[in-house]
Order: structure tokens, then C-alpha cells, then sequence
């Protein structure tokens, strides 16, 4: 057996002291440690995009970081950056466009939308696309999606008004 290891990380602004397993996934280390199930568990390969969380200012697929190195950092869920409110302007959109569908990939569609429009606060339609490509939605085919980080993008820099 593996010997377990403490680590300490800040989730959405509190500090949390766990042991776990050297090989445990960041994403399992929210979810089931935490009790943060907001991001979820797609492919556990990096390809859906579904694990996306904010790591010490970045987005990373959740699966393929490991709990472990993410001790002393800072890691943002969609439950933290939903709760701060940062992301009100992005869930309000989402929801007028109709772009949230069964919901499971919308976590990660929102965070990642949240750092293209932090680094690009006015991006274009195929810039939104490509952004968003590594995150996968069986539901909506990305229309409503990009028609919501564009509406968005609109509201939050006054080119809507």
C-alpha cells in the first residue's frame, strides 16, 4: 500500500489540510475529500474538458493534475467563483441563451469562458470557439454556448448597452 500524504491547499479562499494517496486526481481530491462535486468526472483522459478547475490563476483538466501537487497552491471551483459572484455576468448569459442543457459539461464551460474573457475581454466568435474547444457539450452544439460567452463578453464591456 502507498503511503498516504498530507497536503495543504487554499480551495476557494479556504485553507484545507488533508492526507491523501500520492496517485489520487486533483478532480477526486475536490469530489470526494471535499465534498465539491462541481466539477465532474468525464473521460479521465483530458479530452472533455469536464474536470476543469482554476489552479493558482489557470485552468487545468482536474484529472490529469494530481492532488499532491497541488499542495501550497490555490484552486478555484466552480462553486467558489459562482458563490463570489465573479461569474454572475457569464451564468446570466448562459441562462438567457439557453446554453446550459443538461448541465454537465457547464462547470468547465464557465470557468474556462471566465479566463478567455479575462485575458480577451472582447473576443471573437471564432476566438471563442477556439478557446473553448477543449471542452466538450453533447447537448447544445456550441452555438448557444458561444452565443452566451459573446453576449457576455458584450454586457461586461459595455458594447451592449
Amino acid at each position: 500500500m502507498t503511503p498516504s500524504r498530507e497536503i495543504s491547499v487554499t480551495v476557494n479562499g479556504e485553507r484545507v489540510t488533508v492526507r491523501v494517496e500520492p496517485r489520487k486526481s486533483l478532480v477526486d481530491f475536490l469530489r470526494e475529500d471535499i465534498g465539491l462535486t462541481g466539477s465532474h468526472v468525464g473521460c479521465e483522459q483530458g479530452v472533455c474538458g469536464a474536470c476543469t478547475v482554476r489552479l493558482n490563476g489557470a485552468i487545468v483538466r482536474g484529472c490529469l493534475t494530481l492532488a499532491v501537487q497541488a499542495d501550497g497552491a490555490e484552486v478555484w471551483t466552480i462553486e467558489g467563483v459562482s458563490d463570489s459572484g465573479e461569474i454572475a455576468a457569464l451564468q446570466q448569459a448562459f441562462l438567457a441563451r439557453n446554453a446550459l442543457q443538461c448541465g454537465f459539461c457547464t462547470p468547465a464551460m464557465l470557468l474556462t469562458a471566465a479566463a478567455l474573457l479575462k485575458e480577451n475581454p472582447a473576443p471573437t466568435r471564432p476566438e471563442i470557439r477556439e478557446y473553448l474547444s477543449g471542452n466538450f457539450c453533447r447537448c447544445t452544439g456550441y452555438q448557444a454556448i458561444v452565443d452566451a460567452v459573446e453576449s457576455a463578453a458584450s454586457d461586461m464591456t459595455g458594447a451592449g448597452s
